[in-house]
């Protein structure tokens, strides 16, 4: 049973969403397992409702909780994916800045694969493979948008299965947060034959389960990718 803290700090509404936020990544609060009541959590922490029901909608927002009407607050599956408006809302001063999602992309993508050498089985990589073949044969001729959805899916897919709730979680904020960039990379001639290339040698070396090969590997794929992101940015 998850223990409660009466908040005693000002800002309240931050120090309820920072301990909800702590119960459910550190997993006192389960995937699909119901919160109390918003009067229970108002009486366990000594708040007021409203700022209970201020901190749910934003937790919501981020993706780590589903409020349901007329039934409560869940904390949100690994699967439950962020809104796009949510993420968009968040980082819509950042959204367009090439040589940001472009760094955030690198440090983010790269400790999710990494952590996935540890997690995927071999079902799960032939599942890699299938969909990284279908990329490969759409990487000549297919509009931008269609080839990212195969990307977004490829990625989403490890994120999914990397043993980590929130790297799946930042997965999927990165694949909203790239998307404009992705498509403006896969109009460049070569890019998508290159991406998928490099993914392709990156999972072969995940098979292997050679971290150093595979840390190698990303720090070219990403490498490749900037040269294109110059590209788009100059």
């Amino acid at each position: 049973m998850a223990t409660f803290e009466s908040i005693k700090k000002i800002t309240v509404t931050e120090q309820i969403m920072e301990q909800i936020a702590t119960l459910i990544t550190s997993g006192n609060l389960q995937p699909g397992e119901q919160l109390p009541p918003e009067r229970d959590l108002a009486v366990k922490l000594g708040v007021t409702r409203g700022r209970i029901r201020e901190a749910l909608r934003a937790l919501s927002l981020v993706g780590l909780v589903t409020i349901k009407a007329g039934e409560g607050t869940f904390v949100s599956r690994i699967e439950t994916p962020i809104p796009g408006e949510t993420i968009a809302w968040m980082f819509h001063k950042e959204i367009d800045n090439l040589d940001e999602v472009y760094a955030a992309r690198r440090l983010i993508e790269t400790e999710i694969y990494l952590n996935a050498i540890d997690h995927l089985n071999t079902d799960e990589y032939e599942t890699l493979d299938r969909m990284l073949r279908e990329f490969d044969s759409l990487a000549d001729a297919s509009p931008p948008e269609r080839l990212a959805d195969s990307i977004d899916a490829i990625d989403v897919y490890v994120g999914e299965r990397c043993g980590n709730g929130i790297y799946a979680k930042l997965m999927q904020t990165i694949v909203h947060l790239r998307r404009q960039t992705s498509l403006k990379l896969l109009s460049v001639p070569g890019a998508a034959k290159t991406g998928a290339e490099g993914r392709t040698r990156i999972v072969q070396l995940m098979r292997t389960g050679d971290r150093a090969a595979v840390s190698q590997a990303l720090d070219a794929f990403f490498a490749n990718s900037h040269r294109f992101y110059k590209k788009i940015g100059g």
